[in-house]
């Protein structure tokens, strides 16, 4: 299709290109020519043709596409459990960073200060909302007043968040890998808010970094979170504590919180790609005194704290269904339990 006027005969364009040629003038003819009542006449080159008809193709094939992610995602949704995960923990990732671009401005305005942390807890308190978690705190009137110490507390996965800032004390900040400082929006969020990082990679540095924080304990009267067993762990238990944690509350004399939450396996397990709904009980422990105690009794103190602690995990998760109100018989009757 040539685009031609109403009322040239197609079959004319022979006789005039016959003639056109015998003119010297061809190649600037061809660009005024130009037929009573009719305007120029615009022949495009063979270039333009394949452009033409290249454009709506391209097009096509991305609304196709399109429409095809359409139909898949819900599909995918609705009867592929596996692809449910991946889409719920990369809108969660996702929803974080963005979380914490909006933070960021607001943070800046007191500069890095433990303050800050109770912004990013308002920010990220509806989180589990968006995922029907339950989140219950029990036994948090074992925080102590008006002093500092050291929270130490079982690591199984990201969502440990969600745990966190429901019952994260005033002042207290959490003490991360340094990994953690290159995550992007999250890294300088976390930065800002007074988040302590360690390079697990280098002891002498971390050591260091340790006899730092426990001096600002004293002087600032901040308190620290800390996951002893080092790293997240999925096998429904709970790993062997390093003791960098129980040295630095030994170090500033200040009491240790033990916080437990229940298992995840009723609503989350990452070996079987699955993430719903659930919830998910947060117990508070009596804090465990240090007063008087030396670098030599720290084995035992972290022993002693970890045995504890999973006592309290194995016992609010024994239902599979993190709340811990129901114990069950041998019989399979299960009995209330507070």
């Amino acid at each position: 299709n040539w685009g031609l006027p109403p009322g040239l005969d197609p079959r004319d364009l022979g006789e005039l290109f016959q003639s056109l040629r015998l003119s010297s003038e061809f190649g600037l003819f061809l660009q005024s020519v130009t037929l009573t009542g009719s305007g120029p006449l615009s022949l495009p080159c063979p270039l333009q043709v394949a452009r033409m008809e290249l454009w709506p193709g391209v097009w096509t094939v991305l609304l196709l596409l399109f429409l095809l992610l359409l139909f898949l995602l819900p599909t995918l949704w609705f009867c592929s459990p596996s692809a449910k995960y991946f889409f719920k923990m990369a809108f969660y990732n996702g929803w974080i960073l963005f979380l914490a671009v909006l933070a960021i401005p607001v943070c800046a305005v007191r500069g890095r200060n433990v303050e800050n942390m109770k912004i990013l807890r308002l920010m990220l308190l509806h989180v589990k909302y968006l995922y029907g978690i339950r989140v219950e705190v029990r036994g948090a009137h074992h925080f102590p007043p008006s002093q500092p110490y050291v929270v130490v507390s079982n690591h199984q996965s990201s969502l440990d968040l969600l745990g966190m800032m429901e019952v994260l004390p005033g002042r207290c900040v959490p003490i991360a890998k340094r990994e953690l400082l290159w995550a992007g929006s999250a890294g300088l969020a976390c930065w800002l808010a007074g988040v302590i990082f360690i390079d697990r990679k280098r002891t002498g540095d971390a050591i260091s970094v340790m006899s730092e924080v426990a001096q600002t304990l004293l002087t600032q009267d901040v308190r620290v979170w800390v996951f002893p067993e080092g790293t997240r762990n999925h096998n429904g238990s709970m790993l062997p504590f390093k003791r960098g944690a129980f040295h630095l509350a030994v170090q500033a004399q200040v009491p240790i919180v033990p916080i437990v939450m229940s298992s995840y396996q009723d609503f989350y397990c990452k070996k079987e790609r699955r993430f719903t709904s659930g919830r998910c009980q947060v117990r508070v422990l009596p804090p465990v005194p240090t007063e008087g105690l030396t670098p030599d009794d720290v084995p035992t103190l972290a022993d002693r704290v970890r045995h504890s602690m999973l006592t309290v995990f194995r016992e609010i998760s024994t239902d599979g269904r993190g709340g811990g109100d129901y114990v069950k018989k041998p019989g399979g009757v299960a009995e209330a339990r507070l």
